[in-house]
């Protein structure tokens, strides 16, 4: 595998999703690589909008990259869509991309050229912005090396799942994306580690991620308590945790997704998102 290996673009849209940023996330990502995917392939996770629709068209014909589209009927959720998309990949190289986050023009470029060390996993920083994308707020770094992100992992996800570049053989390996609710990538990311994966991330922030209003709603309520149990207990079950750090998460991440919203903002930015920030310098 060298620098001149070909990969995939994976990015799904669904109803939800906004034309607009679509569109910037597309060219972020296509046209303004200094090293371009060698194809893209769009899941539509069941019926989009008129105006996705349209956008999705003339993106294709004016893509520079050839791209597929995989046209799910209806609304089957993230993980079963990346998993239709994932079949799709021409190459073992694989980028994850949202439709709605903005990538720097050299996030592909510096990805594979680490992936190309013998990598299965890349992932990187990001930096949220709200708003017009110059509107920069919180930057959060991963941990690098396989010690900090094996140790992280047992309490928090150790890769921003739209950063990420894999190899699909080593994700097929451990079992691909699974049905577990909105922490189907921690799912798969743990897995990954757990069977001997080899993975990294590169610190500087090479993904701009849009924060939508609701962002910290979303983050509680009574059903994201039930995907983190439901998450923990798979991973105490899987070996990756232990009984102390099962029970630590569930009292940690489960009492975070009750907590008022704006507790839950505060503790987001202080004790997530720059907690590895923390790590990394700490270890430095």
């Amino acid at each position: 595998m060298s620098a001149s290996t070909p990969f995939s673009l994976l990015m799904p849209v669904y109803a939800g999703d906004n034309a607009d940023y679509f569109v910037r996330a597309f060219f972020s990502s296509v046209q303004e690589q200094t090293l371009r995917p060698n194809e893209v392939v769009l899941v539509e996770d069941g019926p989009v909008s008129a105006a996705m629709t349209a956008a999705i068209e003339r993106l294709s014909l004016e893509s520079p990259v050839s791209v597929t589209r995989v046209k799910l009927p209806e609304n089957v959720g993230l993980a079963n869509a990346l998993e239709a998309g994932l079949a799709r990949c021409t190459y073992d190289v694989v980028a994850r991309m949202d439709a709605d986050d903005i990538s720097e023009p050299t996030r592909f470029a510096e990805q594979l050229a680490v992936l190309t060390q013998g990598f299965d996993l890349v992932g990187t920083g990001l930096v949220e912005f709200a708003g017009h994308e110059n509107n920069l707020g919180t930057m959060r770094i991963p941990p690098t090396s396989a010690n900090d992100i094996s140790r992280s992992a047992r309490l928090a996800q150790p890769f921003h799942h739209p950063t990420v570049m894999y190899r699909k053989a080593a994700v097929e390996a451990a079992g691909g994306y699974q049905d577990i609710g909105p922490m189907e990538d921690y799912w798969l990311f743990a897995r990954m580690i757990h069977g001997g994966a080899k993975v990294t991330n590169i610190a500087r922030p090479l993904v701009r991620y849009r924060v939508s209003a609701g962002a910290y709603a979303r983050r509680g309520g009574v059903d994201k308590l039930r995907t983190e149990l439901t998450l923990q207990r798979h991973l105490r079950e899987l070996g990756f945790t232990t009984r102390g750090q099962y029970w630590r998460n569930v009292i940690v991440r489960g009492g975070y997704r009750l907590v008022p919203e704006a507790v839950r903002r505060r503790a987001y930015r202080r004790l997530i998102a720059n907690r590895f920030a923390e790590d990394s310098a700490a270890a430095n």
